[in-house]
């Protein structure tokens, strides 16, 4: 058989419960929701870090952001490294790569956020190419541009998710090398909110067709600005569901939908200013637990998969989807093991920073988190003293309610859940540094109340 197609289909700042195949009771996702049926969805998915440069190269690469030194937004990745799309036109694919990139400019140094990116920066991706690197800077929910592979600008005048798919669409009905296969990176940014405007933006009538939502768990009853947001947010969500199923109706209008690996997922979610004064970059779910399906060879009969995944699990099954060898210190694991039921280990690593450098894990019971306190988030990759910040039962307390990191009762569970993270810090080839226990010196205000950047 034909080694199969890729299809990527990435969203920016998504909640995982925005679905209804994660509970979401309005008809935000009916397409994702469908291909459920037919392929994997991993119930507890959660990113690798809740920023999305970082996140983004995490995903080219392989690697932890530390690794590559993207471990903020503004670093450009490392020219020269494996990456995906490498060796996916190595092994004999057409790569195809379209809309946000986030990943050419560095900041002071070189900018590309507004201009077309040079061939050099586009990490591997060669064949066709329709992207901006910082595309809220290029469009907004409505009208703006990319830059196609010349530099010329791709101009749209509809809602952004429809004109960024339309790149897409155009390259699925190019005259491309039917004979081989294809690899197709979708990378939206809806629906992340538009800075300019300091609100998300869903379609014309989103308010009114979202109105009837449900509070989230984890926001009913707290600040933020969700209530003012939420209907444009879902709005958002379902674009790009609706945009979703324009793809899978391609496939399978050209016979190739059986034959496609399809995997839908997002960088990282959004807690709406609850957990510090903008959307992300803390370990709470509202933040880390994103929506995951794959669909496809290898990946079919409607199942449902419980264990504890993370998106940097997602290159290593990518190669292994085409049969392709990862390279040397490739971090993650090939999910297929986990859908099937093979030996798995229930934990997410999460490197955090900007707000402030943190390192966290997720298990199906417990999220841990490590904060340094005399290190900036910005400047520091790491540090070698982290101080324990956080800690959720999350069987008991869903919506994380309960800090428990203080509490003398939890000291145990403190103790393994901490050589856990060690542990994991050292496979991303970190430092293992000490962690102390938590004192109460207002670090936890401080970084409730640092704002990230505007990406």
């Amino acid at each position: 058989m034909k080694r199969p197609n890729i299809l990527f289909y990435f969203t920016d700042q998504q909640r995982w419960d925005t679905c209804g195949c994660y509970g979401q009771k309005l008809d935000v996702s009916p397409r994702l929701d469908e291909l459920c049926e037919q392929g994997v969805r991993f119930e507890n998915a959660f990113t690798c870090q809740p920023v999305c440069g970082p996140a983004r190269a995490a995903l080219q690469s392989g690697l932890y952001p530390t690794q590559t030194g993207c471990f903020v937004n503004g670093i450009a990745l490392p020219q020269g490294i494996p990456t995906l799309a490498g060796a996916f036109h190595d092994a004999g694919y057409l790569t195809a790569y379209v809309g946000k990139w986030h990943l050419a400019s560095t900041d002071g140094v070189d900018d590309y956020q507004t201009r077309p990116i040079p061939p050099e920066r586009r990490g591997g991706w060669r064949d066709w190419w329709v992207a901006s690197d910082v595309l809220e800077f290029t469009s907004d929910g409505y009208g703006g541009h990319l830059f196609n592979a010349d530099g010329s600008k791709y101009e749209f005048h509809k809602y952004r998710a429809e004109g960024v798919t339309d790149a897409a669409v155009e390259f699925l009905r190019s005259d491309r090398d039917r004979e081989k296969p294809f690899f197709l990176f979708l990378s939206h940014i809806e629906p992340h909110h538009q800075n300019n405007h300091k609100r998300y933006e869903g379609p014309a009538g989103s308010r009114e067709k979202f109105a009837d939502y449900e509070a989230p768990g984890d926001l009913a009853g707290t600040a933020g600005n969700w209530r003012e947001n939420y209907p444009d947010y879902l709005g958002a969500c379902n674009a790009c569901d609706e945009n979703f199923g324009r793809l899978l109706d391609e496939l399978a209008a050209t016979g190739e939908m059986e034959n496609t690996v399809v995997v839908y997922t997002a960088d990282h979610g959004s807690h709406f200013c609850t957990r510090n004064m903008e959307y992300k970059r803390s370990c709470h779910d509202g933040c880390t637990h994103i929506p995951l399906v794959i669909a496809g060879p290898g990946f079919g009969g409607g199942r449902v998969c419980e264990r504890v995944v993370s998106l940097l699990d997602l290159p290593r099954t990518l190669l292994a989807c085409a049969g392709i060898e990862p390279w040397p210190g490739m971090q993650g694991r090939d999910l297929k093991e986990a859908a099937d039921g093979g030996p798995w280990e229930d934990v997410a690593f999460m490197q955090i920073s900007e707000s402030h450098v943190g390192r966290a894990i997720r298990t199906k019971k417990w999220t841990y988190e490590v904060g340094a306190v005399d290190r900036d988030g910005w400047k520091d990759a790491g540090a070698d003293e982290y101080m324990e910040v956080f800690l959720y039962d999350d069987e008991n307390d869903p919506h994380q309610k309960r800090n428990l990191a203080a509490d003398p009762a939890y000291a145990g569970v403190r103790a393994q859940l901490a050589e856990m993270l060690k542990r994991e810090m050292a496979r991303a080839g970190e430092r293992v540094p000490d962690i102390r226990p938590f004192a109460d010196n207002g670090y936890l205000e401080q970084i409730s109340q640092t704002p990230g950047s505007v990406c």
